[in-house]
């Protein structure tokens, strides 16, 4: 199958009513004149692109410490990694669309990873869209002379790219649905407070993401490391003359740690495009409310940095993250008494999900004077205590519980019943802008997704969001 862009026809391949076109160039490769530069345009193509294979993916280091058994890596070499992957149907005609954005801390993911394949998308009659972004170092440094925020401009580059090319894909450009997770879903929180999101999305859905994209408020802290670790200026040209794996290797040597254990990592910097406010911050102040927002996280998201990982959290660790975090013993004493027989880990992960996940949504959703829906996943993996881990439910909303990728992080058991519950609330949502459950009220309505079981639950746990609800209130 051929399909004319705006740069040139591409070629894809058409299976089972599905058609599939891979690594489709939205913008020029990021290296050479282009490296720590904003994306630029693709010079057109003579001929036919051939896209029925994957392309290359942005520099990145491997999983280490236990996540590389749950978590999956994907190399394709190349010098072309801002590119898209398109999954639509052989007869499609103005369907909504779903562009996706992966997680991985900013500093890994792909579009090639077997679990965010989009057949099932295609089937069900969505257009699905998936995007490679700049990571790390050549995404998200903070120099002297060059814009910060590349990655999320190479985001903005592909919806726009989107918006120009999908109807020749058999998509609406006008009903297109962000959405990510983790990661990348703090990027579609940051693209949704933009002043001009209306024109790049119809609908949003941020999965298990504080709503901005990580990095806390010294995002150009782990750039000043890695200067004084390379022994070069903070400037475009001295990183620039430092290859692509030398700069991963400085970068695995100055960050360390992971997201409960610490350590300076990559994120956006409020004031430059295109975050030009704190994305937070906007959306509590009204942004985006005209755009109808899904939001959610998974019951126990700190298991996975603490079962793969094997982290100890004793209660000497919980005290002192208590005092840090201003938590009072009441406070504690509910969670504890609220989970029987709770580790202190356990307590330190319910606590550490609903400060950073679950309070500030319930807070988001609040404000909101648009339509917003909030969901939970709550079943739990058997595989090394993941439990209802972060990144368990991606594989469900795919509906690709048949990869290998699903095996590794949710075991042999996984309820197919449940990734049809799921991929039809996101189809439905990115259909109808409604995925299917009681819009977000006074009741405080979750659609909570578990197996067996599962349906919405009103105010869940609603004394521990007011306990720590009432802390927040205090330290202001």
């Amino acid at each position: 199958m051929i399909v004319k862009t705006s740069t040139g026809e591409v070629r894809g391949v058409r299976e089972d009513g599905v058609c599939r076109f891979l690594g489709i160039p939205y913008a020029a490769a990021p290296f050479g004149a282009g490296r720590f530069a904003p994306p630029r345009p693709h010079d057109p193509w003579d001929g036919v692109l051939d896209t029925t294979r994957l392309g290359p993916t942005p520099p990145q280091p491997p999983y280490t410490g236990g996540l590389e058994k749950v978590l999956p890596g994907v190399v394709v070499p190349g010098e072309e990694i801002l590119n898209l992957n398109i999954w639509t149907s052989a007869d499609a005609q103005a369907r909504p669309v779903m562009v996706w954005l992966y997680g991985g801390g900013l500093t890994r993911g792909s579009n090639a990873i077997a679990t965010y394949d989009g057949r099932a998308f295609a089937r069900d009659g969505v257009v699905l869209v998936s995007v490679n972004y700049r990571l790390g170092a050549e995404g998200f440094s903070v120099l002297d002379d060059a814009p910060a925020n590349l990655g999320l401009a190479d985001q903005v580059a592909a919806l726009r790219w989107v918006r120009d090319n999908i109807a020749a894909f058999g998509g609406d450009p006008a009903r297109v649905t962000l959405f990510g997770q983790s990661a990348g879903g703090g990027s579609v929180a940051a693209l949704l407070a933009h002043p001009e999101a209306a024109s790049l999305m119809a609908g949003a859905i941020v999965q298990s993401a504080p709503v901005a994209p990580g990095g806390g408020g010294d995002a150009g802290r782990i750039t000043e490391l890695m200067a004084a670790d390379l022994g070069v200026a903070r400037t475009r040209a001295a990183f620039a003359a430092v290859p692509p794996q030398e700069l991963l290797a400085s970068q695995k040597r100055v960050a360390g740690g992971t997201a409960l254990s610490g350590g300076p990592g990559f994120g956006a910097v409020v004031g430059q495009e295109p975050v030009p406010a704190d994305p937070g911050e906007a959306l509590l102040a009204g942004a985006g409310t005209s755009i109808p927002l899904m939001i959610g996280c998974t019951t126990e998201e700190c298991r996975l940095w603490i079962a793969p990982t094997q982290l100890k959290i004793t209660r000497l660790h919980l005290l002192a993250a208590r005092l840090k975090l201003g938590i009072s013993r009441r406070t504690l004493r509910l969670y504890r008494r609220n989970r029987p027989g709770a580790s202190p880990g356990d307590l330190f992960g319910a606590l550490v999900t609903d400060l950073m996940l679950r309070v500030p949504k319930n807070n988001l959703a609040d404000a909101r004077a648009g339509r917003t829906w909030m969901y939970e996943f709550a079943w739990r993996s058997p595989v090394l205590g993941l439990g209802a881990a972060h990144g368990l439910e991606v594989c469900f909303v795919f509906d690709t519980l048949d990869s290998a990728d699903a095996a590794a992080i949710a075991g042999p058991a996984r309820p197919q019943s449940l990734a049809d519950d799921m991929h039809a609330a996101w189809v439905r949502f990115a259909t109808d802008g409604d995925p299917g459950w009681p819009e977000w009220d006074a009741r405080r309505p979750v659609m909570t997704f578990d197996s067996p079981g599962g349906g919405v639950v009103y105010a869940p746990r609603e004394d521990e969001r007011l306990a720590l609800t009432r802390r927040q209130a205090a330290r202001r």
